[in-house]
């Protein structure tokens, strides 16, 4: 047992040297030669165990993004026989790969149009493209699901490389397909099909190999049962793309649901424990205070039970109103806007109203939200008034950050 632990560790040693000389120019055939030679076959656990080690001796996040095309080219034959995992057609690996499916019907299509290019004018071969380009642009969700539900549950275990690598490649791609959807109706169309078209359709197979190869079969060593049921849950939360959810997953999430209620409860340590989350009592003040938005809370009979205390309140709140009936809040010409707001709310018929009002100048915008409980029983409304004067304002981007 001992001999075949060092055997592996052996190995690891060995390809941490591969890669770190990769990185310092040795070629890939090189790479290659040495990789049968000395190792021979590698885990897609090992790879992922490798990486992180290198994340954790200070090799950087982005040199390893820069290189990680060249160790999935690397590691290929290995990794092709190392993944054999049968998942049920409601495990979310199983999901994401027929997704991945879809993705490459997408990419088949445009590698088809490429190669019949000549068969259309540069005005249909661009319309064609940017069809199949508006609908790659699904691949956000896909690549969503991935970040916020496959990495965190990775980082708990350790493995932070994905979410410092490969989200990077993920974002790279979108901008990719970004430019490649922007730019075509401009560019020369053989200009364009060698500067954005064919790397894009390069870099969006490459990823599917580094996912179903590398970042599938590790998550499928890591992660327990519980994990891939959370993730199960929560994927639904985030959406799927290219694919109909199986009747099996709904039926699952749906038993699932009737046996987890999350609740929210009051720990030892004067926190309120959340299904989403823990805070502590001073947190929560604070944070509340802290929106960019003023907020008022009417229970279920009608009763201001609770207003967020923000320095730039639009409007004036004191403590007397906290027990008050909310029709008594309001001037009697508007009370019976009120009643039917609430009405309407408690019968189920509607779940939001909006008004906006001109105010000293600036334009106030003030939402009401029926809140209803897991089975859509009414709770309460909430009251959320903002100064929308400078958002209006907004045009364009801004991506860079102000110091």
């Amino acid at each position: 047992m001992s001999e075949s632990l060092n055997k592996k560790d052996q190995r690891k040693e060995i390809v941490k040297d591969i890669i770190l000389k990769l990185h310092r120019g040795l070629s890939v055939e090189e790479a290659k030669n040495r990789f049968v030679n000395e190792v021979g076959s590698i885990s897609s656990l090992e790879i992922a165990e490798i990486e992180q080690s290198l994340i954790n001796e200070g090799l950087s996040p982005d040199e390893i993004k820069k290189f990680c095309n060249v160790h999935a080219l690397l590691f290929e034959s290995a990794l092709r026989e190392a993944t054999a995992k049968e998942e049920s057609p409601a495990h979310p690996v199983h999901l994401f790969k027929l997704e991945n499916r879809g993705i490459e019907k997408l990419t088949s299509s445009l590698k088809e149009l490429i190669k019949k290019k000549d068969r259309y004018t540069s005005f249909e071969l661009k319309q064609k493209i940017k069809s199949l380009l508006l609908e790659l642009m699904g691949i956000d969700l896909h690549y969503t699901r991935k970040e916020q539900l496959l990495f965190p549950f990775l980082e708990k275990y350790g493995f932070m490389g994905p979410s410092k690598v490969m989200w990077g490649k993920d974002n790279e791609i979108r901008n990719m397909l970004k430019e490649a959807t922007q730019r075509i109706t401009e560019a020369d169309i053989g200009e364009y099909l060698g500067t954005y078209l064919n790397p894009l359709i390069e870099e969006v197979e490459g990823m599917i190999f580094k996912e179903e190869n590398i970042l599938f079969p590790t998550s499928l060593e890591k992660l327990n049962v519980n994990d891939w049921v959370e993730i199960l849950k929560e994927s639904d939360e985030v959406g799927y793309v290219y694919i109909d959810k199986p009747k099996d997953t709904f039926a699952l999430i749906a038993e699932l649901k009737k046996v987890v209620i999350e609740e929210p409860k009051v720990k030892s340590d004067n926190a309120i424990s959340l299904p989403t989350g823990d805070l502590h009592l001073k947190e929560l003040m604070f944070m509340l205070n802290t929106l960019p938005v003023d907020i008022t809370f009417i229970d279920k009979d009608d009763t201001v039970k609770y207003f967020s205390a923000g320095k730039d309140r639009i409007f004036v709140r004191t403590k007397a109103v906290i027990g008050r009936k909310v029709q008594n809040c309001h001037p009697p010409q508007s009370v019976e806007v009120v009643e039917k707001i609430l009405s309407s709310f408690k019968e189920g018929k509607r779940d939001f109203f909006d008004f906006w009002i001109n105010l000293k100048g600036r334009l106030i915008y003030i939402r009401y939200f029926a809140v209803r409980d897991e089975n859509g029983g009414y709770l309460g409304t909430l009251e959320v008034t903002q100064d929308i004067t400078d958002i209006k304002k907004l045009e364009g981007e801004k991506r860079l950050l102000d110091v």
